[in-house]
């Protein structure tokens, strides 16, 4: 089973501040992680406005190395049509995060953001 993290799930458990929702946690224990490469993007994004004190690719090594993480693989161009349909947010972050797990599958995705959840059925905390 996959599982993909969206971007501050990412960022809480790479700081080790891991208060993620008892479902989040069990999903992490037992499913194999990815992260959209657009949860690299806004993690760098973050750092170079100083709201984190890593560079994105420190963050998603970190994760690599600890969890396993890796980023997913599908063809840009068709999580970017796929994206087209999330019309619910003008966030290209979330859309591209979302249309990416909804394209694999429709597979689960941790996140606490309450709009993504409202969104997309296969949202887990």
């Amino acid at each position: 089973m996959i599982a993909y993290l969206d971007t501050h799930t990412a960022m809480r458990l790479a700081h080790g501040r891991p208060r993620i929702g008892r479902e989040a946690e069990k999903l992490v224990q037992r499913a194999d992680l990815l992260i959209s490469p657009m949860v690299l993007l806004e993690l760098e994004y973050l750092y170079e406005i100083g709201r984190l004190t890593l560079p994105g690719k420190d963050i998603v090594r970190k994760l690599e190395h600890e969890l396993g993480v890796r980023q997913c693989d599908l063809a840009f161009a068709d999580v970017a049509r796929a994206a087209l349909d999330e019309k619910w947010t003008r966030d290209a972050f979330d859309r591209i995060i979302v249309a990416q797990a909804r394209l694999n599958g429709l597979a689960p995705l941790i996140s606490s953001d309450e709009e993504i959840a409202e969104h997309y059925p296969r949202t887990v905390w």
